[in-house]
């Protein structure tokens, strides 16, 4: 009879990660009690997030850390390369319950430089199950091939398709009838698309910032109530 494995005790671990996060989150605890007694009193009400944040799973780049907001303002998303697709019900949830339930008045796509997920997606080289996904950037790339082949310095090359690829999925996020219906009975949420930059830590607004249906091609566009021969 096989010997069962020893349960892992953490407290004889300290050089584990786990270990190691679990003990920071007593300083945490500790820090923040010191600083503002009532935090974790607030913290504990209903969340009432201003921003749905649609970022890259990169361990590089926390939302909160790099634009400095207090945990409860951004309502977090995140996945391989910052995607918006259309049979991801993950995201399509994410996006539903933010605009619906949270009241958010933006959603920010947020993409990063040297990211992974871009970079892979401009590869031939297979990676297994990731290359369903990576595929969605591909297309991404197919869009704006002309573009992108024209740029002969592969870094630079890549970080357009970052940028390209979040501008992408900024429309993606205003294609849903999610976001429509709330620009028709709400006039929100404003959805703007952003990169982040590994070296300086500073944040570029690509300055694509959709609020209506206007933005979109007449193909994307909900009719409102064509029963009545209405179209808004």
């Amino acid at each position: 009879m096989a010997e069962k494995n020893p349960t892992l005790n953490l407290k004889d671990m300290h050089d584990l990660s786990v270990a190691r996060m679990l003990a920071g989150n007593q300083r945490f605890v500790e820090r923040i009690g010191k600083e503002d007694p009532e935090f974790f009193r607030r913290l504990e009400k209903q969340q009432t997030p201003h921003t749905l944040w649609i970022g890259c799973s990169d361990s590089r780049v926390s939302s909160d850390v790099i634009t400095d907001t207090d945990p409860g303002s951004l309502f977090v998303h995140r996945n391989i390369a910052n995607m918006v697709v259309h049979t991801d019900f993950n995201v399509l949830s994410a996006i539903d319950y933010a605009v619906n339930h949270l009241n958010v008045q933006h959603i920010v796509v947020c993409g990063h430089y040297r990211c992974g997920g871009v970079a892979a997606a401009m590869e031939a080289s297979e990676l297994g199950l990731i290359d369903n996904w990576l595929r969605n950037i591909k297309d991404v790339y197919r869009l704006h091939a002309d573009e992108l082949e024209a740029i002969a310095d592969k870094e630079l090359r890549t970080a357009r398709l970052v940028e390209l690829n979040v501008i992408e999925q900024v429309y993606n996020v205003c294609k849903t009838f999610t976001v429509q219906k709330a620009w028709r009975e709400h006039g929100r949420p404003f959805v703007h698309g952003w990169v982040y930059d590994l070296k300086t830590g500073l944040l570029k607004d690509l300055e694509v910032n959709v609020s209506g249906r206007g933005d979109l091609e007449a193909i994307y566009r909900f009719d409102v109530d064509k029963s009545l021969g209405v179209t808004q």
